[in-house]
């Protein structure tokens, strides 16, 4: 196990062999309580360094403007729209359905989407907390109308109706679309927006773009971590440490009124 590693250790991130490590090391303990084997090898392996990681990244303010004005009225374009402004998940959006996008609620309730699922086994949700109900903005409303609109039109054509239970961004072939299919049109649509070395990019980034846009805004990180649905900032401070206001300014601010000579 130590050779084999030591091999995977020269392809893959430290994070990824760290997984893998754990998924052998749990394999392995689940055959042993069935008799299979007399000890978990795993045990006696430390696990070796491996490449270092890709950095995420995050849009700038005028990169975000220009992606939102590229390729209006497709799905990509709501798709990059909702994921940039609300900040769901990619394993979230791919998954949603309609009567999880409340655009015309009842009441005083503002619309809202229920990230209630997500492509998981039985749709679980990553954490308890990321089970979440979040407010649209203005423009993500208007333009997930528009994308409503547009999907309902297609689908009455061929003789259909949009079902509650109907995916938000389909395929054409009506079944859930894969990470890789949303991919390579979200590049399409950076490329098309100007950006620099579309490649590099992720959907995820989109997430990242979400948190460091609200954080130049000023908005606390706690209520960042809610909004990204993390248990709780340490989280938010960990993974997006990059994205977040490398100086915080409350206290100086405060103080500077409590003591002010003026």
């Amino acid at each position: 196990m130590d050779i084999w590693l030591d091999g995977r250790a020269e392809l893959i991130a430290t994070a990824s062999l760290k997984l893998l490590f754990s998924v052998l090391r749990r394999s392995i303990a689940h055959a042993q309580r069935r008799g299979r084997v007399v000890r978990n090898v795993a045990d006696y392996v430390v696990v070796p360094e491996g490449r270092p990681g890709r950095p995420s990244k995050s849009l700038s303010l005028s990169q975000a403007e220009s992606i939102l004005c590229a390729e209006e009225g497709t799905w990509i374009h709501a798709y990059v729209v909702l994921a940039l402004l609300v900040g769901t998940r990619p394993e979230e959006t791919r998954p949603l359905t309609w009567q999880h996008v409340q655009l015309d609620p009842d009441g005083e309730e503002k619309p809202h989407v229920q990230v209630w699922r997500s492509v998981r086994r039985h749709g679980e949700m990553k954490t308890y907390k990321s089970r979440r109900s979040l407010a649209m903005p203005r423009y993500v409303v208007t333009v997930m109308k528009a994308h409503r609109d547009q999907q309902q039109a297609a689908l009455e054509e061929s003789g259909r109706s949009l079902l509650p239970e109907g995916l938000v961004f389909p395929h054409p072939s009506g079944k859930l679309r894969t990470a890789q299919d949303v991919r390579r049109n979200f590049r399409g649509l950076l490329r098309g927006a100007g950006l620099p070395n579309p490649e590099s990019w992720t959907t995820r980034e989109l997430r990242t773009s979400f948190v460091s846009l609200l954080s130049d805004h000023g908005l606390r990180i706690e209520d960042i971590a809610r909004l990204v649905g993390h248990s709780g900032s340490s989280t938010t401070e960990r993974v997006y440490r990059k994205q977040l206001r490398p100086v915080i300014e409350a206290g100086a601010e405060a103080m500077d009124e409590i003591f002010s000579k003026d």
